[in-house]
């Protein structure tokens, strides 16, 4: 009997632990997977496989990270709040978390709590510099939030009655139609958990508020695709051409695939919709709106070369269909964050949404306008903005219109709303105060002068060595050449300036001394034009101020070329090591008597014999790029030294031996 209940005992024991087994093995299949969504940009589905690892206690730290990332990646901030506050207990020094974190207060109107959280990134010691400036930036528009939320005089906002639980946004007018993006279709977007999205319109009254909510209808059968979704439609001044933006098939991971298409009305049928060629097709491109006369169309786009997050660029068109090569709309109108949903008032006024210039929370609705050459951008203010999404505003008539929020008491996600002023009471006055407008003081015209400083110092490690002597060039690209705008000299402290800096534009400073090598720092001034409605001067003089690092200048000095990394086995130069080269193409030009090996490591796969081969066509195959890029090549010499020399020992994973195989160069004479 005793051993018929051991033998029981042991049987449940053993079917216990083998269910914790498939348990925990279960658990990390759904963690794993969630990661595998997240990466695809299935926000809403990695959020499911995370909550349920959570749940089960596996992994349960990065499992609220990336809840909260998928939240806030999918545009869902206060969804995100809990998870990154989870986030901050057990690791209260993650700077980026903290900055998210702060973010995500902000677009909920928690001002006070946001600025605490932002002071924080600010002087967090481990973060990064750029995440740094983003904070103290943040800080201080928290600081002016009373002259950013002030009151539009005379303006009533209101809900449309065609607004669902979905999302409906991206008005534009047709004649007597009102058209807009919504979620109705039947598949589900997976970034969101929201159905697709599609083009609907219904007719506009005289009064937009007696709209039947349920007398909508699909725009058009031609610009309908059950796997895609479609919306933000702009119409040429005379209705025959729609522009709109249609992606996330899921034929390509992410947002990358969101593209512009057109359609033209043809004996009032809109044609098959086709990819217009100012796309690009490794960027995300979307929000179209047309000018006045439908000779510009402009857009939204996050293409290579922009001023960081989504630009505004134009492009004209001309009668046959065909574009020109879409121009940025330059610093005054794009920032570091996103620019998007752009808009041509019948005044001319261009109409914008954005998340870099200041406002109060995520995107806001701007107004650009023109004095004396000068481009101007104002916040238009409450009610038009809240903590939430404001954009793609339109106009009805001159007094009234329509733009789209997702802000708090709307009826799904994002809605559209219905500006207008209203009928005033002739027997009162009118006691609406019309903001000061933030490009004057008294009257008068507020005028900036940047310049720039700095500090050159020697490359000693944990010390701060002040190079006095040191000459500073600015310089800049002419037409064919490079000029040099100034030619400055540190102090006895290491400081030099200051040189005044034009808006807008990028330089490139040139540090040298005698027995160092001499060495570049770009400097541009896109993105660091200063708002009017941060300067409270009539004037304001502000300077930049950098800091440069030279080495010493010694024989048989050896410095690692970062990401300059090869593919198991070959010797050729990967795409992602060209731009880290072109360094070294400039180093060696600014320094004309320098000459160095170029020497190339190799992991330990293969025999040593073998890498010794490979490690020499690794380094033969840098000096011809370098020659290629005008280097004399008796400046160089290649030298191949396989696995002798290795970084890490016993390597294991891919990573490490991807430090193995790198390349160094070392001065032998100067």
């Amino acid at each position: 009997m005793e051993k018929r209940s051991y033998i029981r005992l042991s049987i449940s024991g053993a079917l216990l632990l083998g269910f914790f087994l498939w348990s925990c093995n279960s658990t990390k299949k759904t963690f794993n997977s969630g990661v595998r969504k997240f990466k695809d940009g299935e926000y809403d589905l990695a959020i499911k496989d995370f909550q349920k690892a959570a749940e089960a206690n596996y992994e349960s730290k990065e499992a609220n990270r990336f809840i909260a990332e998928s939240y806030r990646l999918s545009n869902r901030f206060r969804e995100s709040i809990p998870y990154f506050k989870k986030v901050l207990e057990n690791d209260p020094e993650n700077a980026d978390a903290r900055f998210q974190y702060a973010y995500a207060l902000k677009t909920t109107g928690q001002y006070d709590e946001a600025k605490n959280y932002f002071s924080a990134v600010a002087t967090t010691a481990n973060a990064p510099e750029a995440l740094k400036n983003r904070a103290l930036r943040e800080v201080e528009i928290l600081k002016i939030m009373d002259r950013i939320a002030r009151q539009n005089p005379g303006i009533t906002v209101d809900n449309l009655p065609v607004n669902t639980a979905g999302s409906e946004f991206g008005p534009a007018i047709l004649g007597q139609e009102l058209i807009f993006s919504s979620s109705k279709k039947q598949k589900t977007y997976k970034n969101n958990g929201q159905p697709m999205l599609g083009i609907y319109k219904t007719g506009l009254s005289s009064d937009p508020m007696r709209m039947a909510a349920g007398n909508t209808a699909l725009f058009s059968d031609a610009i309908y695709d059950t796997e895609a979704n479609e919306g933000s439609p702009a119409f040429s001044p005379d209705g025959k051409t729609l522009v709109f933006a249609r992606g996330n098939t899921g034929k390509k991971k992410g947002t990358t695939d969101v593209k512009l298409y057109l359609s033209r009305n043809v004996n009032g049928k809109w044609t098959e919709p086709r990819y217009i060629p100012v796309n690009d097709s490794l960027a995300w491109d979307g929000s179209p709106a047309f000018s006045r006369d439908g000779k510009t169309l402009y857009f939204a786009s996050n293409r290579k070369g922009g001023f960081g997050g989504i630009d505004l660029y134009s492009t004209n068109m001309d009668a046959s269909g065909r574009f020109s090569r879409p121009v940025n709309m330059g610093a005054a109108i794009n920032t570091a964050g996103d620019e998007m949903f752009p808009y041509v008032s019948p005044e001319n006024k261009l109409y914008f949404a954005s998340d870099g210039h200041p406002g109060l929370g995520k995107l806001d609705l701007f107004v650009a306008s023109r004095s004396q050459g000068v481009i101007s951008v104002e916040n238009m203010g409450i009610p038009f903005n809240s903590p939430q999404d404001d954009f793609a505003l339109v106009y009805l008539d001159d007094e009234s219109g329509f733009f789209s929020s997702n802000r708090e008491g709307g009826k799904g996600d994002d809605d559209l709303y219905y500006f207008h002023v209203p009928e005033t009471n002739v027997d009162q006055p009118d006691t609406t105060h019309k903001p000061e407008d933030p490009r004057f003081v008294d009257g008068k015209p507020k005028t900036i002068s940047y310049f720039l400083a700095g500090t050159v110092l020697e490359n000693v490690p944990d010390a701060t060595v002040p190079l006095d002597s040191a000459f500073v060039k600015i310089m800049a690209e002419g037409d064919t050449s490079e000029i040099e705008l100034a030619r400055l000299a540190t102090d006895t402290k290491g400081d030099f300036g200051t040189y005044q800096l034009e808006e807008g534009k990028s330089y490139d400073l040139l540090a040298g001394r005698r027995g160092f090598i001499s060495k570049r720092l770009p400097f541009t001034m896109e993105g660091k034009t200063i708002p009017f409605i941060f300067l409270d001067k009539l004037h304001t003089d502000t300077t930049y101020r950098v800091t440069i690092k030279l080495d010493r200048l010694e024989l048989n000095k050896t410095f690692t070329l970062e990401n300059i990394y090869y593919d198991l086995d070959k010797f050729d130069i990967r795409a992602d090591a060209a731009p880290e080269l072109d360094k070294l193409v400039q180093l060696l030009k600014d320094n004309p008597t320098m000459v160095i090996e170029l020497s190339s490591h190799t992991d330990t796969r293969g025999s040593d014999a073998y890498n010794m081969t490979l490690s020499q066509k690794r380094a033969e195959s840098v000096v011809n790029y370098l020659t290629l890029k005008g280097i004399d090549a008796e400046r160089m010499e290649a030298k191949g030294y396989g696995e002798r020399n290795l970084i890490i020992q016993n390597a294991k994973t891919e990573e490490e031996h991807q430090q193995n195989r790198r390349t160094e160069f070392t001065i032998l004479s100067y």
